[in-house]
C-alpha cells in the first residue's frame, strides 16, 4: 500500500485577470488535503478507482463521464509518463478530500496531485514538483477549460508564489500570514465564472482590460508587501481586489457577507478567492484576531471555516 497527499489553495490576489497574462498571487493551504492510496492487487480486474468524496467507484475502462474522466486521464497520463502499460498493471486506488469541492479551493487539482504522487510512488517512480503540476495542468484542462495553470504550481510545490502565465516566483513572506477561509456553502465552478468574465470581455474589452490593470497593480503591490512583512498594507491589498473583482460581476451576496464579517471582525482584509460565484472567502489577521474572526464567519453563515499559517 502507497499512500501521498496534497494540499489545497487559496489565491490571495489576482483571479481572472492571471487568465489574461496578469500576475497573481498564491498560496497553498497544508492543513486541508487530499489522499490517494494505491494498491496492487492479485487480479486481472485493471485498474480500479474509489473515489469516497464523490461516492463514485469505476474502471479506468468504464465511460467516462464529466466527474469522473478528469481521474481517468490523471492515471492515464501518470502512467504514459512513467512508461508503465496500462494493461499490465492490476491496482486499487482509493481517493479521499478534506477540499471542500467546487468552493475555489483547488479540489481538483489537490486530488489529482495527490493520485499522481501516489501512483510514482508506487511504480518506485519519484514524480517531482514540476512533473506533477504538468501532469496536473493536463487535468485542469477538463475540470476548468482554460485554467491558468496556477492552481496545478502552487498544489504541486506548496509554497506561496507568484505566477504569471509561463513565469513562477517562489516567495517567503516576510511574516507569517495568519488566514481564515470561510465556505460560503454555494458551489461554484470556475469553468462558469471564467466563460462568464470572457463574455464580459468581449463585450467591453477596455473596461475589462482596466480592472485586469487595476487587480495586478494590487498583485504586485502584494507581492511586495507579503516578501516585506507587511500585513496591514497586504490586508487592504485584499480588500481592494475584492472590490474590484465585485465589480468584474464575480461576487455574490453571501461571499460580500461573510468578507464584511470578516473586516468587522477584525481582519486587515477580506476577498472571495478562486472563481467566486460562490465558493470560499479569505480573510488575513493578526493571530490573536482569528478566534473573533471565525466566531463572526460562522455566525454570518460560513458552512466551514478553516484556519492555515502560511511562512
Amino acid at each position: 500500500m502507497t499512500i501521498a497527499s496534497a494540499a489545497s489553495k487559496v489565491i490571495l490576489l489576482g483571479e481572472h485577470a492571471v487568465v489574461y497574462g496578469r500576475p497573481a498571487v498564491a498560496v497553498p493551504v497544508s492543513e486541508v488535503r487530499a489522499w490517494a492510496e494505491v494498491n496492487t492487487i492479485l487480479s486481472e480486474e485493471g485498474i480500479c478507482i474509489y473515489a469516497e468524496d464523490l461516492g463514485r467507484s469505476f474502471r479506468l475502462d468504464d465511460p467516462p463521464d464529466e466527474t469522473i474522466l478528469p481521474l481517468q486521464e490523471a492515471v492515464r497520463n501518470t502512467l504514459r509518463n512513467l512508461r508503465f502499460p496500462i494493461e499490465a498493471l492490476s491496482l486499487e486506488i482509493r481517493l479521499r478530500s478534506r477540499v471542500p469541492m467546487a468552493r475555489g479551493m483547488g479540489s481538483g487539482a489537490s486530488v489529482a496531485t495527490a493520485l499522481v504522487r501516489a501512483i510514482g510512488k508506487h511504480l518506485c517512480h519519484s514524480i517531482d514538483a514540476a512533473q506533477a503540476s504538468a501532469l496536473v495542468f493536463q487535468v485542469e484542462r477538463i475540470f476548468h477549460g482554460t485554467p491558468s495553470g496556477i492552481d496545478n504550481t502552487v498544489i504541486a510545490y506548496e509554497k506561496p508564489i507568484w505566477y504569471r502565465q509561463g513565469e513562477v516566483v517562489f516567495l517567503r513572506p516576510g511574516e507569517p500570514l495568519h488566514l481564515v477561509i470561510g465556505d460560503s456553502g454555494t458551489p461554484s465552478r470556475t469553468r462558469d465564472t471564467v466563460a462568464q468574465v470572457r463574455e464580459k470581455h468581449r463585450a467591453d474589452p477596455a473596461a475589462v482590460e482596466a480592472l485586469f490593470d487595476e487587480i495586478a497593480r494590487c498583485a504586485e503591490a502584494g507581492r511586495e508587501a507579503l516578501e516585506q512583512g507587511n500585513p496591514i498594507t497586504l490586508g487592504g491589498l485584499l480588500s481592494e481586489n475584492h472590490a474590484l473583482l465585485q465589480r468584474l460581476g464575480v461576487s455574490s451576496e453571501a461571499l460580500d457577507a461573510l468578507v464584511m464579517a470578516a473586516r468587522r471582525a477584525g481582519a486587515l482584509g477580506a476577498k472571495l478567492t478562486g472563481g467566486g460565484g460562490g465558493g470560499c472567502m479569505v480573510a488575513l489577521a493578526f493571530e490573536e484576531d482569528v478566534p473573533a474572526i471565525s466566531e463572526a464567519l460562522a455566525a454570518a453563515g460560513a458552512q466551514s471555516v478553516y484556519y492555515t499559517v502560511v511562512m
